[in-house]
């Protein structure tokens, strides 16, 4: 019996060893056998902000998860410079080495992205370049934005001692480098041969296995950062080509809600397009609540001014509302921008409205808009047109005004401004309403 005890004892003792150590050997992580970790996220598309919440979110999923590489995988034509720059404060302070992948263009804002990464490296036939900064409009922007936005390009080559010219070159047309042959008027391009040539790309790389047998980590374990479904609708509203699209179908949509009846399909696309705008750049970390609630404060005041007249009401709610999308905006003057289109937009679309729709909207019910014309049955005095014309006689002098015969009825009766004595012959000439004017007949008239 004693043996048994001490026999079950010792197997309990070597099970509490061997369990963990079976446990070890049985499920090792791959990191701890050596083969590392590399994650993978694209930057695609526009530059915007939602772009900037992504990267951010994924350094950090890079860094908390002890990753070897983040590989920025980049096929961009460029975007706004303010998430650029953003976006390169945030690789700059990454703790995990990051690669930047041009996967076929890095241009504008993508270049300036790319020469803030550790490494540059590049697919064949790809290009890395043309980065002038330039407004909403398409036309090159200040001196001051092209001088701010020059250093920038210089700082970002110097960070990984690369020279500077060729930064330069794909922003200020006025350089020339005969070696690329890039001449005055033209901005430096890269393939992706020039690249490596002059040291703006370490490697030219065919596939992601090529690039991890270059970072010596030919097993290491890939893992991809997807764009969730809420970033995807935070960089679709916060496209500078969207946002003055969605801010136009709201105000148009709110608009023309007041001009028909109920409530339908135009305040269902408006408020649907606010809401949207809102909820990604909240998502994007653009907008707080408190711009939101400053947008509903602002339109629950306008509905009020309907109600409590004399304007103030209006005039606040307008500016909460304004003062909400700004705020939720980032870049005051891509916002305000896009503020000028909604408006124009707007008044555009009622004017047209009004005209061929005419006014059906809630207010009808509380603000009379019918005219009283005498097209329409209203008459505010009766009128003696029919009288203009025929001829009488003064009853009395007309100094200028007395009474008259005309026909067999006495009327008042007034003259031109002259006098006229009485049982003189008269032709009535007007009506003025219930004036009647008349004019002597001279002897020649006869």
């Amino acid at each position: 019996m004693k043996k048994l005890k001490k026999s079950i004892k010792i197997t309990f003792y070597l099970l509490l060893i061997l369990v963990p150590l079976l446990s070890v050997s049985i499920s090792p992580s791959k990191a701890a056998e050596g083969k590392g970790v590399v994650y993978f996220a694209p930057v695609e598309d526009a530059v915007e902000r939602g772009l900037e919440k992504f990267l951010e979110r994924s350094i950090e999923t890079a860094e908390d998860n002890g990753a070897d590489y983040l590989v920025l995988e980049i096929n961009t034509p460029g975007g706004l410079v303010q998430a650029a720059n953003n976006i390169a404060k945030i690789m700059r302070e990454s703790d995990v080495p990051i690669i930047a992948y041009v996967t076929k263009h890095a241009l504008s804002a993508g270049a300036y992205i790319a020469l803030n990464a550790d490494q540059i490296v590049m697919k064949p036939s790809t290009t890395m370049g043309a980065a002038a900064v330039i407004d909403q409009q398409g036309n090159t922007a200040g001196k001051k934005a092209e001088s701010a936005w020059l250093a920038d390009m210089r700082a970002s080559a110097e960070l990984h001692n690369r020279d500077p010219k060729y930064a330069l070159a794909m922003a200020d047309e006025d350089i020339v480098l005969e070696d690329l042959g890039v001449g005055k008027g033209e901005l430096l391009t890269l393939d992706a041969s020039q690249a490596k040539k002059v040291g703006y790309a370490e490697a030219i790389i065919n596939s992601r296995n090529d690039l991890l047998d270059y970072l010596e980590l030919p097993d290491a374990e890939i893992r991809n950062i997807e764009v969730s479904f809420a970033e995807t609708i935070a960089r679709y509203v916060t496209h500078p080509v969207v946002v003055p699209i969605l801010l136009s179908i709201g105000s148009i949509g709110l608009v023309l809600e007041l001009y028909s009846p109920g409530f339908g399909i135009p305040g269902i696309l408006g408020l649907s397009s606010l809401l949207l705008f809102f909820f990604g750049h909240m998502i994007a970390g653009l907008a707080g609540w408190e711009s939101l609630i400053l947008f509903v404060l602002g339109i629950g005041m306008i509905i009020a001014e309907v109600f409590v007249p004399g304007g103030i009401l209006g005039i606040g709610g307008i500016l909460a509302v304004l003062i909400g999308i700004v705020l939720a905006g980032g870049s005051i003057a891509n916002i305000l921008f896009s503020i000028l289109i909604a408006i124009v937009a707007t008044i555009i679309v009622s004017i047209l409205f009004l005209k061929y729709f005419g006014y059906n909207g809630p207010l009808k019910k509380i603000i009379l808009f019918d005219s009283t014309s005498n097209e329409k049955g209203y008459i505010s005095s009766v009128t003696k047109s029919e009288l203009v014309g025929q001829t009488g006689t003064t009853l009395t002098p007309l100094r200028p005004s007395g009474t008259a015969i005309i026909g067999e009825e006495r009327y008042d009766v007034v003259t031109e401004g002259n006098y006229i004595g009485s049982s003189r012959p008269i032709k009535i000439v007007k009506t003025e309403g219930s004036r009647i004017v008349v004019r002597e007949i001279k002897e020649e008239e006869n």
